[in-house]
């Protein structure tokens, strides 16, 4: 359960910006337990390792409500975007974890995703809600100076729980996965022969990766809680925490334009994400060439074949 809740969290951050890039190159995708998921235009393609080293597939529809109206809207698809793939996410880790560890008991159960959800929500709301607006409230009183070290304790916090948690096999084997799969999206948008060994030679760092979302999310949010932290300056710690809660949504549907329009402004959108690149460092590894069979078949499982012809 706790390494399904740490693979949720980095998933929950991972896949907002996998869906932001224009419809030219229709690819995004996140790494699961002993494989990866990938999303084409209309069909999400999942391929797992199994125990005896063959490589289980499925693929189910890709659809959207963004692709009608409200919910297409600039700053509400963000939000829509995030619960769809939330929802995906926990069928894929489900499907992963039977397939890998081939016993039908690992699959998730009604109560196992619900207990997952609040343990999730309370582990963000907790750590970087909670725990970063203590911390400032302790070294500052002026309500612009208590949010930009919140802010800045945010973004410490998570860096140092991705960092803590790399430590832990089971996770490393995740980053290397994920690694796997920015190397496979890579080579596909070079227009490189789709290849393992091909795709050995890319990067594993991606402009689109959901991790550098949540370090834009942070500046964001200065902006966002400022006006409240000043209109609530006084109240009690837990109004505070709620009203950030409240905001998470207008926090994640600016956080999701900006990263929209960063990945549609060529080489000066490049440069405006670039720092926020370096992150990934710490949420991918180096992958063998055996995860990149996997993130390769998991891709072309996702455009429906056509890569390995």
């Amino acid at each position: 359960m706790l390494k399904r809740l740490n693979i949720l969290l980095m998933m929950a951050m991972n896949m907002l910006a996998s869906d932001a890039e224009p419809k030219k190159i229709p690819v995004g995708g996140q790494a699961v337990i002993e494989g990866v998921l990938m999303k084409g235009k209309t069909l999400w393609g999942l391929a797992v390792r199994r125990p005896s080293g063959d490589i289980f597939t499925e693929t189910w529809p890709n659809s959207s409500r963004t692709e009608r109206m409200p919910w297409k809207l600039p700053f509400i698809r963000g939000v829509v975007v995030m619960c769809e793939m939330m929802a995906t996410g926990f069928k894929a880790l489900s499907k992963s974890a039977e397939v890998a560890l081939e016993e039908e008991d690992e699959k998730m159960t009604i109560k196992d995703i619900v207990l997952s959800v609040l343990l999730a929500v309370g582990a963000v709301g907790g750590l970087f809600i909670a725990l970063p607006l203590w911390l400032a409230g302790k070294v500052a009183t002026e309500p612009l100076h208590v949010n930009i070290i919140e802010g800045v304790m945010r973004a410490v916090i998570f860096i140092g729980y991705v960092a803590v948690i790399g430590l832990w096999k089971d996770i490393r084997e995740v980053f290397r996965y994920h690694g796997a799969e920015h190397k496979t999206i890579n080579a596909f948008e070079h227009g490189l022969k789709m290849t393992p060994e091909n795709i050995m030679t890319c990067s594993r760092i991606h402009p689109r990766c959901g991790t550098s979302f949540l370090l834009i999310a942070v500046i964001v949010s200065i902006i966002v809680f400022s006006p409240v932290k000043t209109l609530i300056a006084g109240e009690s710690f837990i109004l505070q925490v709620l009203a950030r809660v409240i905001l998470i949504p207008v926090v994640i549907g600016i956080s999701y334009e900006i990263i929209r329009l960063a990945s549609k402004s060529g080489k000066f959108g490049l440069c405006v994400i670039a720092p926020f690149l370096t992150l990934q460092y710490l949420t991918t590894r180096e992958p063998d060439i055996r995860q990149a069979e996997v993130a390769l078949i998991s891709l072309d499982t996702a455009l429906e074949g056509g890569l390995l012809s």
